[in-house]
């Protein structure tokens, strides 16, 4: 039951970041217990057989992971002069106030008043160029290469580059959108040129959706909330046959 109540908590957050740009799914992982071996398999018997298959009772399972699903997720058209969407692997890489590095899909961009290009909580977006407050177009292409009118002037900035992990499930999640890397991610690879060496191309003026799928949460729901039932079914049959077999004792 606490396993089944573990799956719905990982569901409904799903659910609940349905709308979360650059959000990915997770979904809940399970091992079972220990067993009481009553026979062992292979057992000799007295009259020299063996024992084909044994006698071993499980003792339930138990949640040992929560896996993060990093599938693409739909492209939505906004308009948007820095809404950046990754389209394939790839993470914009962030300055966080403190000084520490930190790792986004989601690509909903702005401008701060010093001109730098943020996440929406003002967190700086690492490598980018300071922007002239009299540019009056910012033009981003599929490889991250960037460039403003200023004065009826083309100038080239610093391009838009992204960052991979040999393993992105193992990310930490921080909240704001964010992740962080770990042992298990293993080390970023930074400064990729996006559409290179397999990287994921930018699409300016779209933001990439959260890859959660609502019908299929809903049936892993239901599902969930089923065996949460049946075992607690189960456990109510046990303490009834239990204490039938008690009171044959009266």
């Amino acid at each position: 039951m606490a396993a089944q109540q573990t799956n719905i908590d990982v569901i409904s957050n799903n659910l609940a970041n349905v709308n979360t740009t650059g959000f990915k799914k997770e979904s809940a992982l399970f091992e079972d217990l220990m067993y009481q071996t009553e026979v062992p398999q292979g057992n000799k018997l007295g009259d020299g057989s063996t024992v084909p298959t044994g006698i071993q009772i499980g003792y339930g399972t138990r949640t040992v992971a929560t896996a993060r699903s990093f599938t693409q997720g739909d492209l939505q058209q906004t308009g948007g002069t820095l809404d950046v969407a990754i389209q394939g692997r790839g993470f914009f890489k962030i300055e966080m106030p403190d000084g520490s590095i930190a790792y986004t899909r989601d690509g909903s961009l702005k401008m701060n008043s010093s001109g730098q290009i943020v996440t929406n909580r003002g967190y700086k977006v690492s490598g980018t160029d300071t922007i002239d407050s009299q540019a009056t177009d910012i033009t981003i292409a599929r490889d991250g290469t960037m460039s403003v009118v200023v004065n009826n002037t083309t100038q080239t900035l610093s391009p838009i580059t992204l960052t991979d992990f040999p393993n992105p499930a193992g990310l930490r999640a921080l909240g704001d959108n964010l992740y962080i890397e770990t042992d298990a991610s293993g080390t970023p690879q930074s400064g990729l040129t996006p559409g290179s060496n397999g990287e994921g191309t930018l699409a300016q003026g779209y933001l990439e959706s959260s890859n959660v799928a609502i019908v299929d949460e809903m049936v892993r729901m239901i599902q969930a909330q089923r065996a949460y039932e049946i075992s607690s079914k189960a456990i109510q049959a046990s303490d009834e046959m239990l204490s039938t077999a008690n009171n044959l004792k009266r």
